[in-house]
């Protein structure tokens, strides 16, 4: 085992920092203020870069590291912080959130100063674009909100567009709406422009590196957006519709009698954009009165999924609709908007955007009672109001109150003003009791669905958010366990308006359907479930397919689509065909069908798989056989001209890879990937979820983090990362993991001091610096 010992201003007493041999740092210290100092000094260790560009970007401090081009993107990210008071933003999270944040905070200062003194442990990418870590400050850490999983306000402005062009039955090939609802655009507003949602897009989009956007000049800075000015900068954007990104994940917490053990299972896979570095970060946290060990992003303290030894717990995003569009008339000199019976200011704000290389730009934020200014034209203005703009909205931030949960109850009561995103809670505890709870703030809408973009005239206002506690609750249910995965599971005729936009029954449909085949769950089945293959929507198309006769190369694709177990497995011949088939040829002709308008068309890709399969069913036989046919043909030709003429040789992984690439990457080519491109199994349907870019079938989403956790025998419990633990290209940390993930295996999760000490490869002692 190696050593190091540091000497650190800021700790009060000594603390170590135990790195297993995955990479999973075991923090140990005498108090909290020393712990998540120590936390914070960890992931600095291993993902500085990442942190520090998330801090950056979050407060709209991009240009001014890496100049102009990234000046539009400040713009959007400050339109989007949280403004309000602080107090009771602190108050929300936990008595001591505020401590807790000072202390991480100080801890990343800890390591930033520990560079000045020791130059070698900087970061490759500080160097490689000559900028240097900044310092931070509590609050960053919680008025940052754009990194959240937000809904719905890209649909909404999607939406508005749809139904002026076509309908609502045309608007469900988009999305699905569940329970059923039939929205209408308000006549006085109608379409909103797709350019209203740049500002959106920008302040959640995560910064990407080119040459040429890095040698943009200020001349040249609004460029990035489509435009040359701030007050402009929608008006003139890129009016390419915005694909909605749906992450999702799977949960499920097995009661004991139907666990295999005897105790609790509960299970975590929170699926998200795949990046390198990861966006979850493994850590283990022990001090008197408190031992956590579980997964949260890296800029964050504490864990929001794992256990304490007494609560297991995990979460996937819940779809409550979090945002609303609004649309004003403003006054001649836009400088005010009607509102009941008067005219309310805009509000304005001038801040200051420095742009290296180039001289500071003073610049306008504009904001209504309701959110930031987003897009106006003469007479109008479009806001977007969120409940980041609420205390108590930070994304995970009320994990500092339910990690520490001692039993099912309080984690229950813990989670009650939880605030963003918005989700499902599991969990189980050691007494053997299970749970579901969703949570997350809930807008009251009580004269509108929320749908389509409203009135700001007063109007359409939120009267305050509904307890959590109205939300549903299932507490050791009969079936002997709990599970989700983003669907719509609301009860029949629940009584309050939560959200209409959920992903599909897919993934839930086969997560019940195994846990169901089995009299006993253990460790390994759950394994192996968040791993599955198997696809509801794929054996539906195979019986639709089994009715069709046809031949030439149609006949060649049915043939080898005939004997498909309609699993999604890298080295499936047929379910390269299969994907290459809906994706690129089925799904396309289905929405050529449904929407003829090319202008409509265009809004609704990549489509709702279950409505379009829906829609198939519903065509006339002759006329789904003739589409069948045809796309199955076009479809065979394409697999030829990617795959080559064996179908024998061809196979699903061959097409599909996860591609760790460095950020840098396309400025930089000496920066490495943190491991070779992987073939992957699985698409969107399936709870191995991985989901593709349409164009390339290049892995873009799926599990960030994988947690099984053996609920009172925490050490059989499981987990895997990917590409690793660490973000530095120089760490063996890099992409260790990043293999095992591909393949569906897991490292342990390793709870016990004993286990701990056998399986620590370094050992970081942290004592406070001598005083003079």
């Amino acid at each position: 085992m190696q050593r190091e010992d540091i000497e650190i201003d800021g700790l009060g007493k000594p603390a170590e920092i135990a790195i297993d041999r995955w990479g999973i740092p075991h923090i140990r210290a005498e108090n909290l203020d020393d712990l998540f100092f120590a936390q914070g000094f960890a992931v600095a260790r291993d993902r500085l870069w990442q942190i520090d560009l998330w801090r950056k970007k979050g407060l709209g401090l991009l240009a001014a590291d890496f100049g102009p081009g990234f000046l539009a993107q400040d713009y959007a990210s400050r339109l989007f912080l949280y403004r309000g008071d602080m107090e009771k933003e602190w108050a929300a999270y936990a008595p001591d959130a505020k401590a807790i944040c000072r202390a991480f905070a100080e801890g990343v200062n800890a390591y930033v100063d520990l560079i000045d003194r020791q130059p070698e442990r900087l970061p490759p990418e500080f160097a490689a674009l000559d900028t240097w870590p900044a310092k931070w400050r509590a609050a960053d850490i919680v008025r940052i909100r754009s990194h959240a999983v937000g809904q719905n306000a890209i649909s909404e402005i999607l939406r508005s567009n749809v139904l002026a062009g076509a309908d609502a039955a045309t608007d469900l090939l988009r999305k699905a709406l569940r329970p059923k609802i039939e929205p209408r655009n308000d006549p006085a507003i109608g379409a909103v422009p797709l350019a209203a949602l740049e500002f959106y897009r920008l302040a959640t989009a995560h910064p990407t590196f080119t040459k040429e956007r890095l040698a943009a000049t200020m001349d040249e800075a609004w460029d990035w957006s489509g435009v040359d000015d701030a007050n402009e900068v929608v008006r003139r954007a890129d009016a390419k519709p915005p694909v909605p990104i749906e992450e999702g994940s799977n949960n499920w917490a097995i009661a004991p009698r139907r666990s295999a053990t005897g105790r609790p299972i509960v299970c975590n896979d929170p699926h998200r954009v795949l990046r390198n570095p990861s966006l979850r970060y493994l850590s283990h946290l022990t001090a008197p009165g408190f031992d956590a060990i579980g997964a949260n992003e890296p800029f964050l303290p504490g864990v929001s999924v794992g256990h304490n030894g007494q609560v297991a717990f995990g979460l996937t995003i819940f779809y409550i609709d979090q945002e609303d569009v609004y649309v004003y008339e403003t006054s001649a000199d836009g400088r005010s908007y009607k509102y009941r019976d008067g005219y309310e200011q805009i509000r304005r704000l001038t801040e200051r955007f420095e742009a290296r290389g180039a001289s500071p730009r003073d610049l306008t934020l504009k904001f209504t009672r309701h959110g930031p200014v987003v897009y106006e034209t003469p007479g109008r203005a479009v806001a977007i109001r969120s409940v980041w703009f609420e205390p108590g909205s930070a994304p995970y931030g009320r994990a500092l109150t339910t990690m520490r949960a001692k039993n099912l109850d309080e984690f229950r009561e813990g989670v009650r003003c939880w605030g963003t995103p918005s989700v499902n809670h599991v969990c189980g505890d050691v007494a053997g009791r299970i749970g579901w709870a969703p949570s997350g703030f809930c807008p009251i809408r009580a004269n509108w669905d929320g749908l389509t973009p409203a009135r700001g005239d007063g109007a359409h206002e939120w009267a305050g958010f509904l307890d959590a506690e109205q939300l549903p609750r299932l507490i050791d249910p009969d079936v002997g366990y709990v599970a989700s995965a983003n669907e719509m599971n609301l009860p029949p005729d629940f009584p309050h308006r939560v959200g209409y936009e959920w992903i599909d029954y897919a993934r839930i449909s086969r997560i019940r359907e195994a846990i169901e085949a089995q009299e006993k769950f253990d460790v390994a089945r759950s394994c192996a479930l968040q791993t599955d293959l198997s696809s509801h929507p794929a054996r539906k198309l195979m019986a639709l397919a089994r009715e069709v006769r046809a031949d030439g190369p149609a006949a060649a694709a049915l043939a080898l689509l005939s004997d498909w177990d309609c699993r999604v497995a890298a080295d499936s011949a047929a379910c390269a065909l299969y994907e290459i088939w809906w994706t690129h040829h089925l799904r396309l002709a289905l929405l050529a069908h449904f929407a003829p308008d090319p202008a409509v068309r265009a809004l609704l890709p990549p489509g709702e798989m279950s409505t379009l399969i829906e829609a198939l069913e519903t065509l006339e036989a002759d006329t789904r056989a003739e589409m069948m046919r045809v796309s199955l043909a076009a479809a065979w030709a394409e697999a030829e001209a990617k795959l080559g003429d064996d179908p024998a040789a061809w196979s699903w992984g061959a097409l599909h890879k996860m591609r760790f690439s460095h950020a840098l990457a396309q400025v930089d080519p000496t920066f490495p990937p943190a491991a070779p491109d992987l073939p992957m199994g699985g698409d969107g349907t399936n709870p191995m979820m991985m989901l593709y870019r349409p164009a390339n079938f290049d892995v873009m989403i799926g599990a960030s983090a994988r947690l099984v956790m053996d609920v009172g025998a925490w050490d059989e419990s499981r987990c895997i990362n990917a590409p690793g633990q660490s973000g530095d290209p120089r760490s063996p940390h890099y992409g260790d993991l990043a293999p095992l993930w591909a393949r569906g295996e897991y490292v342990p999760l390793l709870y016990s001091r004993a286990a701990v000490d056998a399986a620590t490869e370094r050992l970081i002692a942290l004592r406070p610096a001598a005083r003079a």
